[in-house]
């Protein structure tokens, strides 16, 4: 954990060669898995993948490494947990998937943009609406996300 949170590839490298658990978990629920890919640390994250990460192992807000991999704006993340069969439409503990965070807390900008694209593209449920019932569109529109908005619609979104 120590070399994740410090992003020192290297160190990782050589522990996870050693014999590192990338699933084990810190106090919060953290591990080096869950962690490098909420963080965007993408060396990290592929080797933790390519060294047995449990891809549906949950952080403390019950979500995947995806969904603050997408709430973050980490583009290139997103598509690596994507193409390692995360669950695109797994839903947290706050009732939000990573389309819903990457609308609710990202800035629509075109990071977001191109995360609800790779999101979308890998199957994501465009109506699949928050704890409140309101869809991933509905909060685009209520937070001005044209760009967003023109995304969800072009998919299908109602």
């Amino acid at each position: 954990m120590a070399a994740t949170h410090a992003n020192r590839i290297e160190a990782a490298r050589m522990l996870i060669a050693a014999g590192a658990d990338v699933n084990a978990k810190d106090n919060i629920s953290d591990s080096a898995y869950l962690y490098a890919g909420a963080r965007g640390h993408i060396e990290i994250l592929r080797m933790t993948l390519e060294n047995g990460a449990d891809l549906e192992s949950l952080n403390r807000f019950g979500g995947t490494a995806l969904i603050p991999a997408a709430e973050r704006g980490h583009v290139e993340t997103v598509k690596t947990l994507i193409e390692a069969g995360v669950a695109v439409d797994h839903v947290n503990r706050l009732g939000w998937t990573a389309l819903i965070e990457a609308v609710i807390l990202g800035d629509g900008g075109r990071p977001h943009q191109e995360i609800a694209s790779a999101l979308i593209a890998g199957g994501a449920d465009v109506d699949l609406a928050d704890a409140d019932g309101v869809t991933p569109l509905a909060h685009a529109k209520a937070r001005g996300f044209s760009g967003l908005v023109a995304i969800l619609t072009n998919a299908g979104a109602k």
